[in-house]
């Protein structure tokens, strides 16, 4: 495929599998991203890679880089992709993302397909991975005449254990605005046959012990709206659809604490424009009687509740480690939320030498043709590697890399806008991707 080019939009940390994947198949890489130095740095040390400094919203640049190349790797936030994939339709070039298929994307469906374009998306690891492997599964069964009665789907990007050593258990591997934004959403599943609805700020209070293996304390929250997919994997019988979110224990009432006491808010404040004390800026936010500890403490529980003291202490504890109560001055990013990730951020990244740890797990209630039940899990457990790539990096970026050499060399060529859905594309993806390593794990249990 060395006569093959590709131009890759982002230089994110999930970038590098997959330039480095497209450089080993002889694959020439334009990586483009606004500041050329970022760009630069995602290209040293890599054949076939090249750096240009590009911004997407200028649509003349954008359409002659475009125009250059056969394929164009959208790896930027999800609200520039119908940019990019409207210059894909001027130049008839076919596109691949790793973000879900979104309402303005899917209105290009009928231009992609007039210009005769393939447009993959969904294909990193949530989305992406788990979407092989539960419409396989979910194929197999109803080839052989049974049901899918219970469908729960969970995943988390997660440090290892033993780099889980604060007091949310958490590390920052992409944007924390992004992370604790996500947080606030909504959410929306089938249960038992019906409908539930959460709010975003009754989120973590529905977060519950989810068993995977017993060495690891997980606890699952769902994650926005599960209800499209009796449609998407087609299972009309499904009773009960949940697609989650993992983390560790303790972290969903920390959050909830957070969310109680106004800190995830993203309201401007006058007093958040300025280097304040952390102890001031918490009065202000908590509309404290003062900024003595003892005031703040008895304002959080005047607006929250414990489980218990232990949980109490825990939290409280927690508070202090960030700084909340402290001398130390704000970031001033104007908004509590901006503001609290300008100082978390620091705290909660990964040390040299830590490794971060994906888990994915689809549980399966299935009921064959003749009556009997089964109980059927498909699961990935990936560390990283410190000296290379990062779990999550590893698993968004290597399907990635895999669904653009698919499309370049006319294994994946239907035009329109795709996602893994369908056994024509997911089969050649799923024997593709186990060269590197990657695949589910499928059990029965019961």
């Amino acid at each position: 495929m060395s006569d093959k080019k590709v131009l890759l939009l982002g230089a994110g940390f999930v970038t590098l599998p997959t330039v480095q994947v497209l450089s080993d198949s002889g694959i020439q890489v334009t990586v483009a991203c606004r500041t050329i130095g970022n760009a630069k740095k995602l290209c040293k040390d890599t054949k076939n890679a090249h750096p240009i400094s590009l911004d997407v919203t200028d649509s003349k640049s954008l359409d002659i880089e475009v125009g250059k190349v056969d394929i164009v790797v959208s790896l930027i936030p999800y609200e520039f992709h119908a940019t990019v994939i409207k210059a894909a339709i001027r130049a008839k070039k076919n596109v691949v993302t790793t973000s879900y298929v979104s309402p303005a994307m899917l209105e290009l469906e009928e231009a992609a397909k007039e210009a005769g374009i393939t447009v993959m998306n969904e294909i990193g690891l949530d989305p992406g991975i788990d979407h092989l492997y539960a419409v396989k599964t979910i194929n197999e069964v109803h080839d052989a005449g049974g049901k899918i009665i219970s469908f729960v789907s969970m995943c988390g990007g997660l440090p290892a254990p033993e780099a889980s050593d604060n007091p949310l258990g958490y590390k920052f591997s992409w944007s924390p605005k992004g992370v604790l934004l996500a947080l606030r959403n909504s959410a929306k599943y089938y249960k038992d046959g019906k409908v539930v609805e959460v709010t975003g700020p009754e989120l973590m209070g529905t977060a519950k012990p989810y068993f995977i293996y017993p060495g690891f304390s997980f606890v699952g929250y769902p994650n926005r709206d599960s209800t499209p997919y009796r449609e998407r994997y087609n299972i009309p019988e499904a009773q009960t659809i949940i697609r989650g979110t993992l983390r560790f224990q303790g972290f969903p009432e920390f959050v909830r604490v957070l969310v109680d006491l106004g800190f995830l808010s993203q309201e401007k404040q006058v007093f958040l424009e300025k280097p304040i004390s952390w102890k001031e800026a918490t009065q202000k936010i908590l509309n404290a009687k003062s900024d003595s500890e003892s005031d703040l403490a008895l304002a959080v529980n005047s607006k929250t509740h414990f489980a218990n003291n232990e949980d109490n202490a825990r939290i409280m504890t927690g508070l202090r480690w960030i700084g909340l109560f402290s001398d130390e001055k704000i970031i001033p990013r104007g908004t509590p939320l901006d503001t609290l990730c300008a100082t978390l951020e620091p705290k909660m990244q990964y040390s040299p030498g830590e490794r971060d740890l994906v888990m994915l797990q689809h549980k399966f209630e299935i009921e064959h043709k003749d009556g009997s039940k089964e109980t059927r899990t498909s699961t990935l457990c990936e560390y990283g590697d410190p000296s290379g790539y990062s779990a999550m990096a590893k698993l968004v970026g290597v399907p990635c890399a895999v669904a653009i050499k698919l499309v370049l060399n006319g294994t994946i060529s239907e035009s329109g806008i795709l996602a893994p859905m369908s056994p024509r594309f997911n089969d050649p993806l799923m024997a593709e991707l186990k060269k590197y390593g990657i695949e589910m794990e499928e059990k029965t249990l019961a």
